[in-house]
Parts: structure tokens; C-alpha cells; sequence
């Protein structure tokens, strides 16, 4: 794609409350979902000046006593540590120097807000230095993802990305922080129940399926009633809040922000709590606006749908190559045909610990363009395979083991973070009659990649009770970056996400989450942003093969 360069300010007059819904009225979601729509439309337009009312928690924070950051040495990692988070040895020493210029501390907040006499907890913060002081433009708070994703050397890892997006750290403070319930910040975990149970050969049956859910659903049960008072206060709403006692403990006026994946969604509700604290913010491979284990689930499968189509075409333009066809009908009835064939005769290889069934076909169709190469080659290798042994490519992608963490190594993910913050912010309590609809009406809608789906359970079972967040439009500087063909953050969440909260879009024209600071020229043009206001429309992103 050849980008129009037409650069604007980053700005976005909101959109009428009203118009949102009708949006989503004509779009036909509100639907099952009708009663979360309009409670949050309800919100929206009450909402709009809300912030500024007692009770409110910018209103709150102003009554708390003026947070500090304790500053402390920051902690020595051993080069194993180092390549665990893939620093290749000859760039060691370039970390270690950013390592040098870190300081490190951590801020004290109330566990809960509505308490904030009460329990304090700690939450981990690091700031890089701007290279050039004198030229200082101010702070950027930075967050890789999750939620249960540890951001103590995000800024280290952005800046480590390539020659572009280092240069955010020329003119401004780079803030990583642990949220609430990760890393070095105040965590609990638990053992729960994840999704999908023991593998399975073939199509997953009903019985299996309840036997999972109810598994899942007692896991959810034991985890949210292990630390109830800690649980209960994980949510996005008070890592936002945590994120404004940090901004004021730094003597900061505003605060910039940078965000990606579930960071999108951070900074749409710190903004929307906190309009008149926030800066530049950029946001990358943006959220729902509609926060659900559900909707998140149907966007992302009938994207993954969609991103095959591409695959298909690119395959069918190396018939010579892969022999499934020459147009992208013939590739995707050959693959279909595939996933059927591995569901009815499922294989067990000698050198694989998973079954190769209709799941695995779909999960290599499904996979982004920088791995098209490799799945082409294992879906070639697939067919007519009769050996006992997997096929090479397949061996090779499958086999894999997972890394092990070294010690003393920042916590990389916590999951109990993960599912706290995820239930605690989703109303929906699934009975298994109808989590067993949805999964059944996904492989139906998306018959080449549905089978990767897993069958979850969702929040059923989840004690604590759920609660809705509420997005409020406001004036200010906010970009938001789609990437136009991406299964995780599905590019249709960005306009509906400019809807809810406004700021100018920017279109990303590749199929990787998060890619931005990995592509020079797309990072160029955010770290340009970062420094004057303004941006072009989009980037071209990561190449296809």
C-alpha cells in the first residue's frame, strides 16, 4: 500500500452519543447484547462532565494525600536473563547502558479507591531518562499489552526495537510500570482452571466439553475466593486510577501514554477518567469498546476467517510451489477439505505430544503473515503425509518447548491478573447450554480456522461480581492504530472505538498486532507524533512474504 500523506492534528471532535448506538443498531450487534449497550450508552451521555463531580475519581484522587515515588536501587538481571527476553549477546552491552540510566521505585495506592484511607499497596514504576534533557517534552507512561503483562522494562524493550522507535526516548521520559497484580507491584495468584482440558483427537464432543466447563467453572470458583479483597480490586479502572497517583507522584502535568493491545484499552479508560491529565496518547491495535470474554471471542474468530482469505490468495499465486489450486477458491475448498480429512482420521506422530487433527490444520491457516511461508509448507506436507513420524515443518513448528524463565527474571505474565481483571469487568456468567451455542456457531461461521477455536468457559463460575466500564468522549490528542487485516485487535474495534471515545485513526496496512514500533517507518511516523502533535494517515506495516 502506498500511504496518502496527508498530516493532521491528532485531534477528534466526539461523535454524538446517540449516533454510536444507532451505529451499532445498523451493524446488528445489539442483540444478545442489547441490555450492556444501552446501560453503557446510558453512561456515555451522563458521563461526559462526571469526572469533574464528587465521588468521581478524579475528585477522589485530589482528596488523597499527594502520592511520592520511593525511589530505590533498581535490580541486577545476569546475562541469562537478558536472552531470556530475546537480547541477542551482542547487544548485551547496549542494554546494560540503558540499564544504567533507569531509575526505579514505586508509588504507594490505596487497594480500594472507595477506601483510600484504607489498605495500601505498591505499584513498580521505571523511568528511562530523555537523552536530551534540555529538550525534554515531558513523560510518555508505556504498557506492552495483557492484562497480567509486566511493564517494569517495557521502555528498555521499545527502545531496543530498532533505530526509530528509540528515538522516543531523545526528548521524553520513558515510564514503565507493573500494574496492580503483576511483576514487582503488589500480586497474588492462584491456581485455576484454564480453557480446553487435555487434548483431544478430532472434533471436541458435548460430554468432553462439560466435563471441561465444569472444570473450568470450579477453577474460576476456587481462584476468586482464594484472596477475594485483593481479587475484587483488579480491574483496568483502578490501574488507570493507580496510573494518575503515578502522573502526580512524577510532578507531572500531563501525562503522555503509549499503548498496545490491551494498553489500548488502559488508555481509553484513563483518558476517559482522566481527560485533564493526559497528553499525547497513541494507542496500537485497538481494543473493543465493548470489553466481554464474548464479544472478543467473535471478532477475533471471523477475523482469523478473514485472514485466511488473504492466505489463500497468496498460495494459490505458488500453485508450482504448494499444489492447492490456482485461485483462492480452489485453495480454500483444498484446506477446508484438509481440516475435514484430520477430524475424521486423526493422527497421533511418534514425535509430537498433541494430535494432528482438524485443529491443527486450522491453526496453521490461521496464522499471520510473517509465518505464511512456514504453514504453506506444513499444509503441503499434510496432505498425503502417511508416515509415523511428523513432517518436518510440522515437526518443526509444533515441537517446539516452552522457555524457560531464569532466575531472578521480571515476571513476565501473570494469568490470576489476566482473569481477574478480565471477569471483573464482564457481567456474563455463561451456563454451559449456551457457551456450547456459541462455540458451535463459531465453527459453523468460520469453517477453514473455527476449529482453533477453544471452548471456554468464559467467567462462568467467577465469585466476584462483574462491572461495566464506562468510556466518555473527550477533546485532546489521541491516535488510534488499526492495522487493517489483523485477527487480534480486528480493525473494525478502531472506528468503534474513535465512536466511543474519539481521536483521529491511523491505518496500519498489515495483518500483525502491535507491529508499529517494530516497523522503522511506521515507528518514525509515531515517534514523530510523539514530538509535534501531528500525523499522517498510515504505514504500510510489516510486509507480506
Amino acid at each position: 500500500m502506498t500511504t496518502t500523506k496527508a498530516t493532521t492534528t491528532a485531534t477528534q471532535t466526539p461523535k454524538p452519543v446517540l449516533a454510536n448506538v444507532m451505529e451499532d443498531e445498523k451493524e446488528g450487534t445489539v442483540g444478545r447484547r442489547a441490555g450492556r449497550k444501552v446501560v453503557a450508552a446510558v453512561a456515555v451521555a451522563a458521563g461526559a462532565l462526571a469526572w469533574l463531580v464528587a465521588g468521581s475519581p478524579a475528585a477522589e484522587a485530589a482528596r488523597h494525600a499527594e502520592p511520592t515515588v520511593d525511589w530505590q536501587p533498581c535490580p541486577t538481571y545476569s546475562d541469562e536473563v537478558l536472552r531470556s527476553r530475546d537480547v541477542p549477546d551482542e547487544r548485551i552491552p547496549e542494554f546494560r547502558a540503558l540499564l544504567n540510566r533507569m531509575d526505579c521505585g514505586t508509588v504507594g495506592v490505596p487497594l480500594d479507591y472507595r477506601q483510600p484511607q484504607g489498605r495500601q499497596i505498591t505499584v513498580a514504576i521505571t523511568r528511562l531518562r530523555a537523552a536530551y534533557q534540555t529538550r525534554r517534552l515531558g513523560s510518555i507512561a508505556v504498557n506492552p499489552g495483557g492484562p497480567g503483562a509486566g511493564g517494569y522494562l517495557t521502555p528498555l524493550d521499545f527502545m531496543m526495537t530498532n533505530q526509530e522507535s528509540a528515538r522516543l526516548g531523545d526528548r521524553y521520559d520513558l515510564i514503565g510500570f507493573d500494574p496492580r497484580g503483576t511483576g514487582y507491584s503488589t500480586k497474588v495468584r492462584c491456581t485455576n482452571a484454564g480453557p480446553g482440558g487435555p487434548p483431544t483427537s478430532g472434533p471436541l464432543t458435548e460430554a468432553a466439553a462439560r466435563a471441561n466447563y465444569d472444570a473450568e467453572v470450579a477453577g474460576n470458583a476456587a481462584c476468586g475466593q482464594s484472596d477475594p479483597d485483593i481479587l475484587g480490586q483488579l480491574t483496568t479502572v483502578n490501574v488507570a486510577r493507580d496510573l494518575e497517583r503515578v502522573r502526580v507522584a512524577l510532578r507531572e502535568r500531563k501525562l503522555n501514554f503509549l499503548g498496545v493491545s490491551w494498553g489500548t484499552w488502559l488508555g481509553a479508560v484513563y483518558r476517559s477518567n482522566f481527560p485533564g491529565s493526559v497528553g499525547r496518547m497513541f494507542l496500537d491495535s485497538v481494543a473493543s469498546p465493548e470489553f466481554s470474554v464474548d464479544s472478543f471471542d467473535d471478532g477475533r474468530a471471523a477475523a482469523v476467517e478473514r485472514r485466511f482469505s488473504r492466505l489463500a490468495a497468496w498460495i494459490a499465486s505458488r500453485h508450482d510451489t504448494y499444489g492447492f489450486g490456482t485461485s483462492a477458491g480452489q485453495v480454500r475448498a483444498a484446506i477446508l477439505e484438509l481440516v475435514r480429512a484430520y477430524d475424521t482420521n486423526p493422527k497421533q506422530y511418534t514425535d509430537l505430544s498433541r494430535p494432528a487433527d482438524g485443529a491443527m490444520v486450522a491453526r496453521l491457516a490461521g496464522q499471520d503473515s510473517r509465518d505464511w511461508t512456514r504453514v504453506s509448507q506444513a499444509l503441503a506436507e499434510l496432505r498425503g503425509w502417511t508416515g509415523t513420524t511428523a513432517p518436518p515443518t510440522v515437526r518443526e513448528i509444533f515441537s517446539a518447548r516452552p522457555r524457560m524463565i531464569p532466575p531472578g527474571a521480571p515476571e513476565v505474565f501473570n494469568p490470576t491478573m489476566q482473569k481477574a481483571t478480565v471477569c471483573n469487568e464482564d457481567p456474563a456468567r455463561f451456563d454451559f447450554a449456551t457457551a456450547w451455542a456459541e462455540y458451535q456457531q463459531r465453527l459453523e461461521q468460520n469453517p477453514v480456522t473455527g476449529r482453533a477455536t477453544v471452548f471456554s468457559a468464559g467467567c462462568a463460575g467467577w465469585p466476584l461480581p462483574g462491572r461495566e466500564v464506562q468510556l466518555r468522549p473527550a477533546a485532546g490528542s489521541l491516535v488510534l492504530a488499526g492495522h487493517r487485516y489483523e485477527a487480534g485487535s480486528p480493525y473494525e474495534w478502531t472506528p468503534q472505538m474513535r465512536a466511543a471515545v474519539g481521536g483521529t485513526m491511523f491505518t496500519v496496512d498489515d495483518d500483525v498486532h502491535g507491529s508499529v514500533l517494530r516497523v522503522p517507518d511506521c515507528a518514525a511516523e509515531m515517534v514523530s507524533y510523539f514530538a509535534t502533535g501531528r500525523i499522517d494517515q498510515g504505514c504500510d506495516g510489516v510486509p507480506v512474504p
